[in-house]
């Protein structure tokens, strides 16, 4: 056993070595409280070469866009997560910036704050050293396959059993086949960091939540771990659908109920 981040070094040494006529773009995924921000920080730090880390919940919607989407669609889209809910063009162009660009620029970053559950008004800016050989984006769904008879099929849980028409279910799809299938397109290469199943991600998730909110894990009241195992049900389709092989190809690691690699 070993840490996901001693597990995903040599993978992301391997493309930097590729990098030869321009950045090499990476796409991880890795279900949610799993530790992949964790695990990329760390590699990152160890990496010899230039490279930026970027995660796609930098990326959501505003959330007056998701409350017009939860609208005009269905209310599931006030929750962030799902297909649907990020800002596509946005994070494309940053990317063909980043992809571009020249040492001593500056690129403009946007941060997303899961406390306020909105996009924070100032960007990061991001100064470039020197050219990126790697741009490294993570994100729980990253790759994820469309399906087209997912609105059609029984609900999985409580959050599913909402969508009554499948309208939710049936967006996430079309944005599937559409927005994200192009930006998956942008990757040369996918890394999937797997759960041992979606069972273990209520814990992890939970572990994950006291954390943000500055308690120590098991402490979380009633309410507060009721709205985790609510939130993570937005994920569940997708996650199992990543976990049985639904997914772009590339390299997997995978990883324990400790979350350690194996």
């Amino acid at each position: 056993m070993r840490e996901i981040a001693d597990a995903l070094l040599p993978l992301l040494e391997a493309e930097a070595s590729k990098a030869e006529r321009g950045p090499r773009t990476i796409f991880i995924s890795g279900a949610q409280g799993i530790g992949k921000s964790t695990a990329l920080a760390r590699a990152l730090k160890r990496l010899n070469v230039p490279a930026i880390g970027l995660g796609i919940d930098d990326f959501y919607l505003p959330k007056t866009a998701r409350q017009r989407l939860a609208r005009d669609v269905h209310p599931l889209f006030e929750t962030r997560g799902p297909p649907g809910t990020h800002d596509i063009p946005l994070l494309t162009d940053t990317l063909c910036l980043l992809q571009a660009a020249e040492p001593g620029m500056q690129i403009a970053l946007p941060r997303f704050s899961k406390r306020a559950d909105d996009r924070q008004a100032e960007p990061h800016w991001l100064a470039l050293p020197a050219r990126p050989k790697l741009i490294l984006l993570e994100g729980w769904l990253m790759g994820v396959a469309p399906d087209a008879a997912s609105p059609d099929d029984v609900p999985l849980n409580r959050v599913e059993a909402e969508d009554t028409q499948g309208d939710w279910r049936r967006y996430q799809e079309d944005q599937l086949v559409g927005p994200y299938r192009r930006l998956w397109d942008m990757a040369d290469s996918f890394i999937h960091i797997e759960a041992p199943g979606f069972e273990t991600v209520l814990g992890w998730r939970l572990e994950q939540e006291a954390a943000n909110l500055g308690k120590p894990p098991g402490t979380l009241s009633a309410n507060e771990a009721a709205w985790v195992e609510r939130f993570i049900q937005h994920y569940e389709r997708l996650t199992r659908r990543l976990l049985t092989g639904q997914r772009r190809a590339g390299a997997t690691i995978k990883v324990g109920a400790g979350r350690m690699a194996e």
